[in-house]
C-alpha cells in the first residue's frame, strides 16, 4: 500500500499530525493517535468485507487516516475538524497519487463523519462514521465518568 506510506510521510500529514500529538499530550479524554487512525480503518475494512462491498483498500486506508487530520485546526483556531480536515486530505490525496474521484469520496467522507447518515449517503461516509465511533473502547476508558459524550453515543459495551 504505497499510497498510504506517502500519505504518512507527506510533510502535511506529518506536520499536523505532529501539531495534533503536541496540543492532545495532556487530553485525559479520547485521543487522536494513530492507534485511532488505524483501529478505525481496520474496523471501516472489516465492514466493507463483511457487506462485500468491493471498496479498494487504499480509499479506506486513506479516509481513515485523514479523517481527523483537521483536529489541530478546530483546537488552535475553531475551525470544525471534519471541514478543516477534508481541505487537508484533499491537498494531501493530490501529492500521493489519489484520483480526482477518490479524492472527492474521502473528503466526502471526512466532512460528513460526525453526523450520521443515511442509507442515501456513499458507503465510504457510512463506514467512517460508524467505524469512528465504535473504535472507541467507553466501556474500558478511565475517563468515562467525567467524558462529556452523552451515554447514548458510548460505546458501554464491546460491540460486534
Amino acid at each position: 500500500m504505497k499510497r498510504i506510506r506517502t500519505i504518512q510521510e507527506h510533510p502535511l500529514f506529518m506536520e499536523q499530525y505532529m501539531l495534533l500529538q503536541e496540543a492532545e499530550k495532556d487530553r485525559f479524554f479520547c485521543r487522536h493517535t494513530m492507534e485511532h487512525f488505524v483501529d478505525v480503518a481496520r474496523l471501516m475494512y472489516i465492514y466493507n468485507l463483511e457487506e462485500q462491498a468491493g471498496l479498494d483498500k487504499a480509499l479506506i486506508y486513506a479516509a481513515a487516516l485523514l479523517h481527523d487530520i483537521g483536529r489541530y485546526e478546530q483546537i488552535a483556531f475553531g475551525t470544525p475538524h471534519h471541514l478543516s480536515g477534508a481541505r487537508i486530505a484533499g491537498e494531501i490525496l493530490k501529492d500521493c497519487g489519489f484520483s480526482g474521484e477518490d479524492i472527492s469520496l474521502i473528503q466526502e467522507a471526512i466532512s460528513s463523519h460526525r453526523k450520521a447518515s443515511d442509507e442515501t449517503a456513499p458507503i465510504l461516509s457510512r463506514y467512517l462514521y460508524r467505524a469512528d465511533k465504535q473504535s472507541r473502547n467507553c466501556f474500558s476508558c478511565p475517563a468515562q465518568a467525567e467524558c462529556n459524550w452523552p451515554d447514548t453515543r458510548k460505546n458501554l459495551y464491546l460491540t460486534y
